[in-house]
């Protein structure tokens, strides 16, 4: 196998047009230059220089071997920028999961202001509701992905940044006795018939079910819907009544009413989740960055 530093040597001394003068230009002694031309000589089965005069010129194997230790150095240089930008974070990919009500409020922010930032870097973006995010994080699948977690609930190999907590708020048909109040006891939504927005079960429905239990009761789902829009229909047919978070309900049905809750409040914690390995890359951090200033802003 031909080794490419002596490759670079050889082509020192073509260029150059002498060992001496090659030997000067890298910084190494005649003889180095020599032994060096030598071995690669013996690696190529072939004389590589011819003396003329004074200096040497190369054969028709040496000329070649010039030739491609040009294209080589011009390849390890070009890797050295791209790798030099990818460190920078000005080239690269980030991929991203995120579920439905984290898009408009978080990411499109983050993303915007990414963009910005880091324009050179590709975005791959991909809903994951309802599925679980954590395994595409873990397994390499994903960088980043914004997730609802229990505070008290570690996750292997993962690294949870908090972003905000969405509290639940009250939705009720209008005429419902209820409305009258401005807060409402949790309790007070005990004896009521029950909306649910999230099938198949999941984290957040897991917030709610653990607030209602910290309030003495279980709510009676008497209706399913995957998503909030759906069950705030059904609440204003007047099926039931429902928790939606606060960043469900940028679009509010016009037959609803919607109230703060207390006794306990429930409410979803909202993490972006990368591995605890990943490396440092200026992009994702800057991502990071990015949605925690979405989630104060």
């Amino acid at each position: 196998m031909l080794d490419v530093r002596r490759m670079q040597v050889l082509r020192a001394v073509v260029t150059s047009g002498s060992v001496t003068a090659a030997a000067a230009n890298l910084g190494y002694t005649p003889s180095a230059v020599s032994q060096q031309v030598a071995a690669l000589e013996k690696q190529a089965g072939m004389a590589l220089l011819e003396r003329v005069g004074r200096g040497v010129r190369p054969t028709a194997a040496g000329l070649l071997l010039t030739e491609h230790a040009a294209v080589i150095s011009k390849n390890v240089a070009e890797a050295e920028t791209a790798l030099a930008d990818l460190r920078a974070g000005r080239t690269g990919q980030l991929s991203i999961r995120y579920f439905a009500t984290a898009g408009a409020t978080l990411v499109a922010p983050a993303l915007a202001r990414l963009r910005v930032e880091h324009p050179g870097v590709r975005i791959d973006l991909k809903l994951i509701d309802p599925e679980d995010p954590l395994p595409e994080v873990k397994q390499g699948r994903a960088d980043l992905a914004i997730v609802v977690h229990p505070r008290d609930r570690p996750s292997a190999g993962i690294r949870l940044v908090h972003l905000l907590d969405d509290p639940y708020r009250a939705v009720l048909p209008k005429g419902h006795p209820l409305t009258a109040k401005k807060v409402l006891d949790l309790t007070d939504l005990a004896d009521d018939p029950w909306v649910g927005n999230e099938w198949p079960a999941g984290p957040c429905l897991e917030s709610v079910l653990d607030a209602c239990a910290s309030a003495g009761f279980s709510p009676d789902f008497v209706v399913e819907s995957e998503d909030y829009a759906t069950a705030q229909g059904f609440i204003a047919a007047g099926l039931g009544v429902g928790l939606i978070p606060l960043m469900g309900l940028g679009n509010r049905h016009p037959g609803v009413v919607v109230r703060k809750v207390r006794g306990p409040e429930p409410m979803r914690a909202i993490y972006a989740a990368v591995r605890e390995t990943s490396p440092a890359r200026p992009a994702l951090l800057g991502l990071i960055d990015a949605l925690r200033d979405a989630a104060t802003g």
